[in-house]
């Protein structure tokens, strides 16, 4: 087939630049024809909460890729949305994570499969963001509208499209399938733990919880910083790492890591990690914590799969249904007890051999090929 996937790519930084690479390098692998369309401007500067938008790496010289599509302009998404008519792609696939985007996307497809060939397969990170807004009423029916079919990463975002078509289109219901999140596996080898305590400036001698990726309110690090001073003087070589771009406030996270005396305790790393050192973060770490207060399904926890390193999730969204609770770690509830009460627990009992010898099984169920697959079956329902 010849597929377009459209959606965040190179130059552009970020796990879901990272998937929607990693997606067009599997098909590809299997033979099919892929182009990757991203965008000319994503977000206006006023928008985006960080320090930049774009990644410091080298174009992929893998993959055929185009800047086309302005976030902000009609008059783009109309000239696009003709561009794609024309070139007729059997499938394609817009990469949708927020309600901001479907005017753009909603439209494009629309124009694109009035050639009668193309089918319009949406791959949902989130249907309804974790920061929801007005335009979540206003635009997501329109997008959702203009598909084909559905590839959800949980089952919860399932349930989330399901409650747009029946509430919000009064349409047919358009087929959909729940794909997990596959395994990022192109981060390289795992570093011992000493090379990467070495490498990121730690003293080797200690247990280390990570907490990573951009720190943003929903992601629940006050919750962890609470769990955290609760079992501080049982787990006296406890340390946590917290690596990633704020988008809050960071002296309101210093301000509580100072009032429950963890001063000496947490390093803070306020940047964007870049993929080249995933693998000193991950190596340093005994145990991922993503003490989420909302979420649908994670990339960090598919790094972790890579680097077979147990996690410590909370028990919202689809975390639950990827972390077995008590197997490769822990699915628990929201709050700075349950969250302190399972690291102490992970900790005091040893469960690392365990958590990493049935993570190593569970992660074969992960690959690329059953996402390729899962928009392959729904272009041939169309």
């Amino acid at each position: 087939m010849r597929i377009i996937v459209l959606g965040t790519s190179w130059p552009y930084r970020g796990g879901l630049a990272t998937f929607n690479e990693r997606l067009a390098r599997q098909f590809v692998s299997e033979g099919h024809e892929v182009e990757l369309w991203t965008f000319t401007l994503q977000y206006p500067s006023f928008l985006f909460p960080g320090k930049t938008q774009y990644t410091s790496e080298q174009a992929p010289a893998d993959l055929k890729m185009r800047r086309v599509l302005n976030s902000c302009n009609p008059f783009n998404w109309l000239r696009i949305g003709r561009a794609l008519r024309k070139a007729a792609p059997d499938m394609l696939i817009c990469c949708y994570w927020m309600s901001f985007f479907a005017p753009a996307y909603g439209l494009v497809s629309r124009i694109a499969k009035r050639n009668g060939k193309t089918r319009c397969i949406a791959l949902v990170h989130n249907m309804i963001p974790h920061e929801p807004s007005i335009l979540d009423k206003l635009f997501a029916p329109y997008f959702v509208k203009s598909q084909d079919g559905f590839v959800a990463l949980s089952e919860s975002v399932v349930k989330d499209i399901e409650k747009v078509e029946s509430v919000k289109c009064k349409v047919e219901r358009k087929p959909k399938t729940f794909s997990p999140h596959p395994i990022y596996d192109h981060y390289g080898e795992r570093m011992s733990k000493a090379e990467a305590c070495a490498a990121l400036g730690l003293p080797a001698g200690k247990q280390y919880m990570l907490f990573f990726g951009l720190v943003r309110a929903y992601k629940g690090l006050d919750l962890l910083l609470d769990a955290f001073a609760q079992i501080k003087n049982t787990l006296p070589d406890l340390q946590l790492i917290i690596a990633g771009e704020f988008y809050e406030d960071e002296e309101k996270y210093r301000a509580q890591i100072a009032a429950n005396g963890l001063t000496e305790r947490v390093t803070v790393r306020n940047e964007f990690v870049p993929d080249s050192d995933l693998r000193k973060y991950f190596g340093a770490a005994d145990l991922i914590v993503q003490p989420y207060k909302s979420a649908t399904q994670s990339g960090v926890t598919q790094v972790a799969f890579h680097f077979e390193k147990p996690m410590l999730v909370t028990n919202v969204g689809g975390l639950g249904e990827i972390v077995h609770d008590h197997k490769m770690g822990y699915a628990c509830e929201p709050t700075a007890e349950a969250i302190a009460a399972d690291v102490a627990d992970y900790f005091e009992h040893d469960r690392r051999k365990a958590f990493t010898a049935y993570l190593q099984k569970e992660k074969t169920k992960y690959a690329w090929s059953k996402m390729t697959q899962a928009f392959l079956e729904l272009r041939m329902k169309n």
